[in-house]
C-alpha cells in the first residue's frame, strides 16, 4: 500500500488537462447563463415573445433536457469511451446554438435551447477528468470546475448587456455555438486519450448506489436546496431585466453598471463567511444563515418591485445568499456523502440543478403571466421557507476532510477485513477500502487522527 502524497503538486499534465476541461464545462454554462440577464427584454420582439410563459419555458428547457440526458451521456462515455461522447456532446450544444441563432420566433429558440440542453456532457467531462488525475488531486481538479463556473457566471453577468448591445441575443447563441465547435478541436489536439479509462466512485454515478443515494434524508436535503436555489435563480430573470428599466429608466445597454458592483461587494461578503465555516466547523450555521438571507431577498423583491434602489438591493442580498450556498452546498454533500458514493451523489445532486433550473423558468413564466411579478418572488420565497426548515432540522456535518491512499488490487475479504481495521482507528469516520480500484477512501477529523496507524496497518514507514 502507498501512501498518497497530499502535499504533492499536480503534475503540468494534470494541471492543463484540469484547466481545459474545467474550460470546456464553462463553456456550457456560458450558453445558458450568457443570456439571463437581457432574454426577457430581447424576447420581445419576436413573434409570441410577449407571452412570460413562453419566455420562461426558453429559459428553463435547456435545464430540462440536461437533467434527463447528463447520466446516460456519463454511463455511455463507460461504453464508447470519453471524448467521443464529448465530441456528440459538443456537436449537440452548437446545432441548438445555430437553431436558436437562426430563430425568428420564440419557438424556435425554445426548440433550439432544448437542443443546446440535450448536448449534457458534464458527466462525460467530469469521468475523463478523473481518468486524466490522480485521486489525491481530483478534489483539486473539481474545484477548477467549479472555480470556472462561478467565474463564467460572474462574467456573463458583467459583460451580457455590453455583448447584447454589440451582436444581439442571435449572435450571443452564434458565438456560443462557434466557441462550442471550436472547444471540439481544442479537446481533440490538447487532452490525450486517457491510458485507462475506469470506473471511478469519487468522480462518477454508480447506477448500484443511486437507490441508497436517493434514500439518504440527509442528502435529499441538500438534492432540495440546490434545487430550489436555482429555481428561484431562473424564475427572477423571467422578470427583473423589465423591472430594472421600469423602475430606474435603465436601458439595457446599462445594465452592466447594476450587475457589476453587486456581484463584486456579493463575493466580497461571501468570502470570509465561507472560510468562517470551513476552518471553524460552523458550516451549517453559514448555510443556514444564508438561506435566510435568500428567503428575506426573496420576500423584499416581491415588494419593492417598483422602488430601483430596491430592486437593487434586493438583487446584492441574493447574489451574497447564492454564492455562500453554491460554494457550500457541493463540499456539504463530499462530507455527508459514503465515500464510495461520492460520485453517485453528486450526479444526483447535478441533476436536481438542472431540474430547478427548469422549474423556476416553467413555473416562473406561468406566474409572471397570471399572478403578476411579485409572485414569481413569493415562489422563490415559498421555495425558501421549505428549505429553511429542512436545513435547520439537518445534522450538523462532521468537521472531516477525505484522505486517499493507494493499493495493491485485492479480493473483496481482503478489502473489508482492512476497512474494518482502519474503521477503527483514531479520529476516522469512514474508512472504505475498494480491492478493485485498488484505492482507500478515509474520512477522517480535523485533528486527533492516527495517521501513523494507517501506515502501521499498512505496513509503511513514516
Amino acid at each position: 500500500m502507498r501512501k498518497t502524497n497530499n502535499t504533492e503538486s499536480m503534475t503540468p499534465f494534470e494541471r492543463r488537462a484540469s484547466m481545459v476541461l474545467a474550460c470546456i464545462f464553462g463553456l456550457r454554462m456560458l450558453g445558458m447563463f450568457l443570456i439571463l440577464p437581457v432574454f426577457a427584454i430581447y424576447a420581445k420582439s419576436l413573434p409570441g415573445g410577449d407571452d412570460h410563459v413562453l419566455i420562461g419555458l426558453a429559459l428553463g428547457i435547456y435545464g430540462l433536457t440536461q437533467a434527463v440526458l447528463q447520466l446516460p451521456f456519463g454511463m455511455a462515455s463507460d461504453k464508447f469511451g470519453r471524448k467521443p461522447v464529448i465530441y456528440f456532446g459538443l456537436a449537440i450544444f452548437a446545432i441548438g446554438s445555430f437553431v436558436a441563432y437562426s430563430a425568428h420566433d420564440i419557438y424556435w429558440i425554445i426548440i433550439g435551447r432544448s437542443i443546446q440542453g440535450a448536448g449534457a456532457i458534464s458527466a462525460a467531462i467530469t469521468a475523463l477528468l478523473a481518468d486524466l488525475t490522480r485521486e489525491e488531486h481530483r478534489t483539486k481538479a473539481m474545484a477548477m470546475i467549479g472555480t470556472t463556473i462561478g467565474m463564467t457566471f460572474a462574467v456573463s453577468m458583467a459583460v451580457s448587456p455590453l455583448v447584447y448591445m454589440a451582436i444581439g441575443v442571435p449572435g450571443m447563441f452564434a458565438l456560443t455555438g462557434v466557441l462550442s465547435i471550436l472547444a471540439i478541436f481544442v479537446v481533440a489536439k490538447m487532452i490525450p486519450d486517457p491510458q485507462k479509462s475506469a470506473f471511478h466512485s469519487d468522480a462518477e454515478v454508480s447506477t448500484s448506489k443511486l437507490s441508497g443515494v436517493i434514500k439518504n434524508a440527509q442528502l435529499l436535503r441538500l438534492d432540495f436546496g440546490i434545487f430550489s436555489l436555482h429555481a428561484a435563480q431562473m424564475a427572477m430573470f423571467v422578470v427583473i431585466p423589465a423591472t430594472l428599466i421600469a423602475s430606474g429608466h435603465l436601458p439595457e445597454s446599462q445594465h452592466w453598471k447594476i450587475y457589476v458592483p453587486v456581484m463584486i461587494l456579493a463575493f466580497v461578503l461571501m468570502v470570509p463567511l465561507i472560510i468562517y465555516g470551513e476552518k471553524k466547523g460552523k458550516l451549517k450555521n453559514v448555510f443556514v444563515t444564508a438561506i435566510i438571507l435568500l428567503l428575506i431577498s426573496q420576500l423584499l423583491f416581491s415588494f419593492v418591485l417598483s422602488s430601483f434602489w430596491g430592486t437593487v438591493f434586493s438583487l446584492l442580498l441574493f447574489f451574497t445568499a447564492f454564492n455562500i450556498l453554491e460554494a457550500s452546498l457541493p463540499s456539504l454533500v463530499s462530507k455527508i456523502a459514503p465515500a464510495t458514493a461520492k460520485g453517485t451523489a453528486m450526479g444526483v445532486y447535478n441533476t436536481s440543478q438542472s431540474l430547478g433550473l427548469f422549474t423556476g423558468g416553467a413555473v416562473g413564466g406561468v406566474l409572471a403571466s397570471y399572478g403578476g411579478h411579485a409572485s414569481v418572488f413569493l415562489f422563490g420565497a415559498a421555495l425558501s421557507v421549505i428549505w429553511l426548515l429542512l436545513a435547520v432540522t439537518m445534522k450538523a456535518p462532521p468537521a472531516v476532510r477525505t484522505k486517499m491512499y493507494h493499493l495493491n488490487q485485492m479480493d473483496e475479504a481482503q478489502a473489508r477485513l482492512l476497512s474494518d481495521k482502519l474503521s477503527a482507528l483514531s479520529g476516522v469516520y469512514e474508512a472504505v477500502v475498494v480491492g478493485s480500484e485498488g484505492v482507500a477512501y478515509l474520512k477522517t477529523s480535523l485533528t486527533g487522527f492516527d495517521e501513523a496507524g494507517v501506515l502501521e496497518l499498512a505496513g509503511i514507514k513514516a
